[in-house]
């Protein structure tokens, strides 16, 4: 039932109902629906003017969730790797896999020294592996618009 609702649900209204969900009994059903809202949200916003405010807003509405905070804090931080703006190594081989594995999946065009640094050390087998084969790729492909080199994504 949220699901479709927040799938469906204009910008406007967006916030009301994530509060309205989040109010609901099950605590972790109203979660996962409104965790899958944010990735999906995220994934369209990330690199557009209005990412940094929505994060903001949704940071606010979901102040007791610590999972749904510590997912927009990883959105934060691919988006700063993604754009190429402040971000530590440090940072990136303490993220989770999730956000280790979104970077090296990500869409547009991960930086060649966030895709090293997660070749040598990220978390696992498979980040690290992933990391090398977009760097492979990247090294022996045109990266012209539109072509990304990635593979299977985590914003699908």
């Amino acid at each position: 039932m949220y699901l479709s609702a927040l799938e469906a649900v204009p910008e406007d209204e967006e916030a009301r109902l994530i509060v309205e969900v989040l109010r609901d009994t099950d605590a972790r059903m109203a979660s996962s629906a409104v965790g899958r809202h944010l990735d999906r949200r995220a994934a369209v916003l990330l690199t557009g003017d209005r990412f940094a405010a929505w994060v903001r807003l949704m940071t606010d509405l979901t102040a007791e969730q610590p999972f749904l905070r510590r997912r927009l804090e990883e959105w934060t931080r691919l988006r700063a790797v993604v754009l190429d703006q402040a971000w530590t190594a440090e940072e990136l081989t303490a993220g989770s896999e999730w956000l280790q594995r979104a970077v090296v999946a990500t869409p547009t065009a991960a930086p060649r020294e966030a895709l090293r640094l997660l070749a040598e050390r990220g978390r696992t087998r498979r980040v690290r592996a992933a990391a090398r084969t977009r760097l492979s790729h990247v090294a022996t492909h045109d990266r012209g618009p539109g072509t990304s080199g990635a593979g299977p994504s985590v914003f699908e």
